[in-house]
């Protein structure tokens, strides 16, 4: 036997263990679980009744806890008796991450569960392994929230019937996308040979943005703005926007007489030819061709915890429900409830529907410029 083969089989041991220490708890399976925190959020989100989501990783304790199984159980054994029959536990992350629900419970009194679990961590299973069991405490709802966080009360559910659609949807983006590709070839040769001559700089603008689960991605646009142009005056419009505080702008998305864009851009964004390109990123499945507007990473900054519900639960599009019935002559928060009425319905007729209305709203440039 190699000189390791050893410690690679306690270890083994170790984590089948930990994997069925669940006969003997009292612990929801992971798909049900996720359904239960899924639930919960949306229960908060109606009624404002604060909620504490406990995430403990045992990955890295599982790599050097081998041999401790029982005072890992008696551990999880103990979680079970300080809580109330109303906190909801079970697997977020099979074999690896228990989660823990407390809900109607407040943001303060997050350093008080952390503080008993971590006393629990040390009379159990020893203090020289605290460090190696990853804590986490998310809030809901709090608009203070990292996407990263929030993330975790918007779990993929394991839906048959929902992964069949996204199969199909995913089928269709594919072959509108190449198909759109080919078509489109020789507009998009005119439009790069008019970029290219009009101004200086590359004919394709590229800029990280916020995708499905908050993955970030690189979009792809023919250039419409001068090279070289600062994001500042981007950044202040879209903070002023999303809180409510544009004046005189009659509340569209983009901002009107931007210096910073060409002649020929003006002609592009207002028919929304600058966005040809993004069939790129739908062949790559990084979108797809019906779902929300992909956001720049600092628009999120300013994001109140429900706008995030547009980047968490489905890919972003090309177009949508805002992009048809307004374009940019909206409000940021109708804008989001737009989003959020295509996530609560979306389903293969709606998305042919947008995609149908779509090439009218583009003609009559209804709320662009």
């Amino acid at each position: 036997m190699l000189p390791w083969g050893g410690v690679l089989s306690a270890k083994k041991r170790t984590q089948e263990a930990f994997c069925t220490c669940n006969d003997g708890l009292d612990f929801y399976r992971e798909t049900h679980f996720k359904r239960l925190v899924v639930r919960e959020r949306m229960r908060s989100e109606r009624s404002r009744i604060p909620l504490l989501l406990v995430l403990l990783d045992f990955s890295e304790c599982l790599e050097h806890c081998y041999g401790r199984i029982e005072k890992i159980e008696n551990f999880l054994k103990s979680l079970s008796i300080h809580i109330r029959e109303t906190d909801l536990r079970g697997w977020y992350k099979k074999d690896r991450v228990i989660g823990i629900l407390f809900t109607d419970t407040p943001p303060d009194s997050k350093q008080i569960i952390i503080s008993k679990i971590n006393r629990g961590i040390d009379n159990h299973i020893g203090p020289e392994y605290g460090e190696l069991i990853d804590i986490g405490v998310i809030p809901f709802p709090s608009d203070n929230l990292s996407l990263s966080e929030l993330k975790f009360l918007y779990p993929q559910e394991d839906d048959s019937k929902k992964k069949s659609h996204l199969i199909v949807k995913r089928y269709i983006d594919i072959v509108v996308s190449l198909f759109s590709l080919l078509i489109l070839s020789p507009v998009f040769l005119i439009i790069a040979v008019l970029v290219k001559i009009t101004s200086p700089g590359p004919v394709f603008f590229r800029q990280l943005r916020v995708g499905q689960g908050g993955q970030l991605f690189t979009l792809l646009k023919f250039r419409s703005m001068y090279v070289n142009n600062s994001d500042t005056i981007h950044k202040e419009y879209v903070s002023k926007l999303i809180n409510g505080k544009v004046v005189s702008s009659n509340g569209i998305y983009k901002i009107e007489d931007d210096p910073r864009i060409t002649p020929v851009g003006k002609i592009l964004r207002k028919c929304s030819f600058d966005e040809l390109p993004q069939f790129f990123n739908v062949l790559k499945g990084e979108m797809s061709l019906v779902g929300p507007r992909p956001p720049i990473p600092y628009e999120t900054e300013q994001y109140k915890h429900w706008h995030f519900r547009r980047v968490l639960e489905v890919k972003p599009g090309i177009t949508g429900f805002w992009q048809v019935a307004g374009r940019s002559r909206t409000t940021f928060d109708e804008m989001v409830r737009m989003d959020i009425r295509y996530i609560n319905s979306q389903s293969l007729s709606l998305d042919l529907k947008l995609l149908i209305k779509t090439p009218f709203s583009l003609l009559f440039g209804r709320g662009a410029y």
